[in-house]
């Protein structure tokens, strides 16, 4: 369990902060990615990195609600917040994430439970 929530914990760390690789080596070579849910899934390495990809280059930054994460044998669920701005815009989002977990310590799986009416966009 606690190295499930270290996984969580360093996930949300680089998501806010860390580069695209680092974020990519937290998944298992073959792991998918639903992020929102209901949309194309992206399979492997390097489509999860083309996905991680979209934020690489902006100004952003994460805080996990540990008082959400929630771990069951390999599956842990959490929200967090991510917080990006470009230009003179903020983008608010907060989804629930539900991973699915290896031998290794590694996520097989990640679905985000977030929808467009879920953002708050703000002027900065």
């Amino acid at each position: 369990m606690a190295q499930i929530r270290d996984v969580v914990e360093q996930y949300v760390k680089l998501v806010g902060s860390g580069p695209t690789q680092a974020i990519v080596d937290l998944y298992a070579p073959d792991a998918v990615v639903e992020d929102p849910i209901g949309t194309e899934p992206r399979h492997g390495h390097q489509a999860i990195r083309e996905f991680y990809d979209v934020i690489a280059n902006l100004q952003r930054h994460t805080e996990l609600r540990p008082d959400t994460v929630r771990i069951a044998g390999k599956h842990a669920a959490f929200v967090f917040t991510l917080v990006t701005e470009f230009g003179d815009q903020r983008l608010s989002l907060s989804p629930i994430d539900v991973m699915e977990f290896d031998d290794d310590g590694k996520i097989t799986r990640m679905r985000a439970y977030w929808s467009q009416d879920d953002m708050i966009t703000e002027k900065v």
